[in-house]
């Protein structure tokens, strides 16, 4: 037996490198990598490396199992922090609010403004058919969601709903109806997107039907500019949500018709993995209107004051969802 696979001979001549790295993956897995010093960090990689070949050497050569096991759960230890990512979770979720979910919004681009485009046409063909015959706005608004708000009503009626103290006010029930039904509307968009997208289109397109024929009954009592105050505080921020549920839906829904090299299914499975990131950001976008529709549009009865927090909102979520962002590590 040489020198070389001698087990007391081995053992001696490099055991003084493995405790230099188990001392270093201690101080690592008591506290964490920021505890190491550079130079630490600088060895690391080479003891690891040196700690390999040791294993190697013992495995080829049958040196005695005890080391091998040894070897084996040094390396495996060491390795974690060599290649694997020990990021702590506070430092996973903020890179996920600050990176992750800002990039999936900005790669759906293309379909937000499909979407986008859609909701428009949709608000306006609700609005322009209203407008010509009375009779179309039952036909985009049902009885439960209108809730009295119909062309028999009253100006008066209409307008002093807008501006109710979050009391039993019908208007109050219709404001949480309108949020329950397009949270739904939010969700369906992008579950039934792997159907081609053509449900989430549809769906898209009745939802802002029904907009624009809201805004054409209160138009006809000259209430545009009262009613848009009364949706932008919350609307701003719960449509905007449905436009990218949408988005996302058709992002997978366009993966399955045009899957290109990879099969529909793993085409669907790589457009979902964006869309579902995307989802989590329509879900607090949601619970963000949820809160606005709550309390600022019960507390805040001015009109200019709610359109300028609904524009706020509407800044916030472009500003944090398209503006440019610096890629980590990049130099100032």
């Amino acid at each position: 037996m040489t020198a070389l696979t001698n087990p007391r001979t081995f053992r001696a001549a490099r055991e003084h490198e493995w405790g230099q790295l188990e001392e270093i993956l201690r101080r690592a897995e008591e506290r964490s990598v920021r505890a190491l010093d550079d130079e630490d960090l600088r060895a690391l990689p080479v003891l690891y490396r040196g700690a390999l070949s040791s294993l190697s050497v013992a495995r080829e050569t049958s040196l005695d199992l005890e080391l091998v096991t040894y070897l084996e759960g040094l390396c495996a230890r060491a390795y974690f922090f060599v290649y694997g990512v020990r990021t702590p979770l506070r430092s996973r979720i903020a890179a996920f609010f600050a990176r992750d979910l800002p990039r999936a919004m900005r790669s759906l681009w293309r379909e937000t403004l499909i979407t986008l485009l859609l909701t428009a046409i949709g608000a306006l063909a609700g609005y322009l058919l209203v407008m010509s015959d009375h009779g179309w706005f039952d036909a985009f608004v049902s009885s439960e969601l209108a809730g009295g708000r119909d062309f028999s009503a009253s100006t008066e009626f209409l307008r002093n709903a807008l501006y109710d103290d979050g009391g039993e006010n019908p208007l109050s029930v219709f404001a949480a109806f309108l949020f329950t039904h397009n949270a739904q509307i939010s969700l369906l968009c992008f579950a039934l997107g792997f159907a081609f997208g053509v449900p989430t289109i549809m769906l898209l397109i009745m939802n802002a039907t029904m907009l624009g024929a809201i805004f054409a009954l209160y138009a006809s009592h000259g209430l545009t500019f009262a009613l848009g105050g009364w949706l932008s505080i919350h609307g701003t921020t719960e449509i905007f949500a449905i436009i990218l549920a949408a988005a996302a839906g058709l992002r997978i829904g366009w993966s399955v018709v045009f899957p290109g090299e990879k099969t529909r299914l793993a085409a669907a499975a790589v457009a979902g993995r964006t869309a579902a990131l995307a989802m989590v950001g329509v879900v607090l976008m949601l619970l963000c209107a949820g809160l606005l529709e709550g309390f600022g549009r019960q507390l805040i009865v001015e009109d200019w004051a709610r359109y300028t927090i609904g524009g706020i909102m509407l800044a916030f979520w472009c500003a944090y969802f398209y503006l440019p962002r610096r890629r980590p590590g990049a130099d100032g």
